[in-house]
């Protein structure tokens, strides 16, 4: 059944949320509202996600999303609902608990189904998984506690290594992330990782090229474009501020230069196996390191990449010749007349 252009589709797009990657939250759902714009047939709502779950839209209004797939007002009002975009990075759109939510209503989303979003932002299970794909990462430990016992491996690895990385397991967007070279630095920065998540990953330290592959589905087909580069500061790693702060001292390359035909192909078929093996939907950044010695170790997936003025993901779309806008629309389209 095809949608009338009499009767619009009626697009909830859902942002903020309660973790720290709020205010990025914001500003992708800005980068989306304005593409969406330049579609006749689409009629966007927008809500705006409390720390604790609730939907308010721009005049601050309390708005509820209920089974029947209707949006309601404060005032008993309602509108319908066919489609959502859950533009929330973090804590509940990334984890998969927002899509079980969308899953149990019955309502089409944009992005990855809550298993695969679950997987990828687990920073454990994803090493896990790629590892059983086939896919090489970078050395590692985990801990399960912040015990003696547990900690002395992170102490072990800090030996072996020279420098490590402290992970957070349950964060997003480099939160809780911290560079250890000292042994009395690490008790203090082991705290800080278990505050923020029940794991904690400890990984090898290494001078990297770090490159990024955007996959995602246009017009039925997957497409993954050649690697983009970030080029942290030379300093500092590439930490969230570095992200997504103005003056952001990180440089980007939409595509990366002086790969071999060998490493594009290696990129390209462990992004592919990847997507398909973790079961990823419409869209996806896929990170990779290279590093000095000519290894390449897919570093992270992430499920709902960031779509600030700065961000990757959209400018590589670009550069592969497809407009943001009729990509995300065509996905609306064809997941609401799939459900009509």
């Amino acid at each position: 059944m095809n949608q009338k252009a009499s009767n619009p589709i009626q697009v909830l797009l859902i942002c903020g949320g309660g973790s720290s990657e709020h205010e990025v939250s914001l500003r992708t759902a800005d980068f989306i509202e304005r593409e969406l714009q330049k579609c006749g047939d689409l009629q966007l709502t927008r809500v705006t996600m409390s720390a604790e779950g609730q939907l308010h839209d721009g005049s601050g209004k309390l708005r509820e999303l209920r089974s029947d797939r209707l949006l309601y007002s404060s005032n008993g009002s309602a509108q319908p609902v066919d489609y959502v975009i859950p533009a929330i990075h973090g804590y509940p759109g990334e984890t998969g608990d927002l899509q079980s939510q969308l899953e149990i209503l019955g309502l089409p989303y944009y992005g990855c189904g809550p298993e695969a979003s679950k997987l990828c932002f687990n920073k454990v299970t994803t090493k896990l998984w790629l590892s059983a794909l086939g896919i090489d990462n970078t050395p590692y430990r985990f801990l399960c506690a912040n015990t003696a016992e547990e900690t002395a491996k992170a102490r072990d690895a800090l030996k072996r290594w020279g420098a490590i990385f402290i992970k957070a397991s349950n964060q997003g967007s480099s939160v809780g992330c911290y560079k250890v070279t000292e042994e009395a630095t690490l008790a203090q920065v082991l705290d800080k990782a278990f505050r923020l998540s029940p794991y904690v990953l400890v990984e090898k330290c290494l001078t990297v090229r770090e490159l990024e592959v955007a996959a995602y589905t246009y017009k039925g087909e997957l497409v993954i474009t050649p690697p983009g580069e970030v080029c942290a500061p030379a300093d500092t790693f590439y930490s969230y501020e570095e992200k997504y702060a103005e003056n952001s001292r990180a440089e980007t390359h939409v595509v990366a230069k002086d790969l071999s035909d060998a490493q594009l192909g290696w990129i390209y078929e462990a992004s592919k196996r990847a997507f398909i093996g973790l079961q990823l939907k419409d869209l996806s950044r896929i990170d990779f390191f290279l590093t000095d010695e000519g290894d390449i170790y897919l570093n992270e997936v992430n499920t709902f990449p960031g779509m600030t003025p700065i961000s990757m993901f959209p400018k590589m779309l670009q550069n592969q010749g497809h407009d943001f806008n009729v990509y995300l629309a065509d996905l609306i389209r064809s997941a609401v007349n799939q459900t009509a």
